[in-house]
């Protein structure tokens, strides 16, 4: 008697061709979107690495994202980078929440891109909402920095100041910053950096002939 093929099975699809994905797969995309480190690669590999990005942010499915966003660091780094770079509004809110619980190391880095990548005063309230908390816990070395270099952005974008309060003389950044903190201006260019190369390179079709 024949037996059927097993069904492949479609959570592990979803994590190899978007957590894992070409084109460096020994490595893994979320490797390279960890501290953003694509930003160190050679140009041409980093403008492959953008376009293929953006072209699987723009076909990952609804649902494919809400498996990814699953308790696993690897895969919520790079949902939350597709879901910023698709503007998909509609995980703003579930953003936001993943961002103040705070759950898994690292995976903080990609809801705050995705947040600064959204890019309005909503996404600014979020990250405001998050620093105002967590910047009064020095114990907590968590996503402050990215957080804040991404509300930095923000407001040089939206010509807003939601940053201005916590960086005054013995205000919440200096009361939980430390020496190995980098400076917020550095922070504020790092976010910045990583958002103009999404924009030039992730947020247009790398297929031939594309309008």
């Amino acid at each position: 008697m024949d037996f059927p093929e097993p069904m492949p099975d479609p959570g592990t699809d979803t994590l190899r061709r978007y957590v894992m994905a070409a084109p460096r797969p020994r490595t893994g995309r979320y490797l390279d979107l960890l501290h953003g480190n694509f930003v160190r690669l050679p140009a041409e590999e980093r403008a492959q690495f953008l376009q293929t990005l953006g072209l699987d942010s723009r076909s990952v499915t609804d649902a494919q994202l809400e498996f990814m966003l699953q308790p696993n660091w690897r895969s919520r780094i790079t949902a939350a980078w597709m879901i910023g770079l698709d503007h998909r509004e509609r995980f703003r809110e579930r953003i936001g929440g993943l961002l103040l619980a705070s759950e898994l190391t690292y995976a903080g880095q990609g809801y705050c891109i995705a947040l600064a990548l959204l890019g309005t005063a909503e996404d600014a309230a979020l990250l405001t909402t998050y620093l105002d908390r967590y910047l009064r816990r020095p114990e907590c070395r968590y996503d402050q920095e990215w957080a804040l270099g991404a509300l930095l952005y923000l407001d040089g974008t939206l010509g807003t100041t939601h940053a201005t309060g916590f960086l005054e003389p013995d205000g919440l950044w200096s009361q939980w910053a430390n020496d190995r903190n980098a400076p917020p201006e550095k922070l504020r260019q790092h976010i910045g950096e990583m958002c103009a190369l999404a924009d030039e390179h992730a947020q247009h079709d790398a297929s031939p002939g594309h309008p």
